[in-house]
């Protein structure tokens, strides 16, 4: 198996991934070698792909009524 060594990481980055790794019950190791297998494996999308995404979405939703949500969370700051 191949080995990967990062420099110069933030402390702040280092740290956070610790406590991911101690949520999930893993070694630091471990944890960063599953985020880096996660995101080598994750489809990616360009631009286009995006656009042509959010369009279907808007289509989909075009004639919906949604309830104004800043009234609403407003709301419920006041309770």
């Amino acid at each position: 198996m191949a080995q990967i060594l990062v420099r110069d990481l933030e402390q702040g980055v280092v740290e956070r991934l610790k406590r991911r790794a101690k949520e999930d019950g893993r070694s630091l190791q471990s944890e960063v070698k599953a985020i880096l297998e996660r995101a080598a494996f994750a489809p990616q999308v360009n631009m286009e792909t995006a656009r042509k995404i959010s369009e279907t979405f808007r289509l989909k939703f075009k004639d919906r009524k949604f309830p104004d949500t800043v009234r609403l969370i407003r709301e419920l700051r006041g309770r």
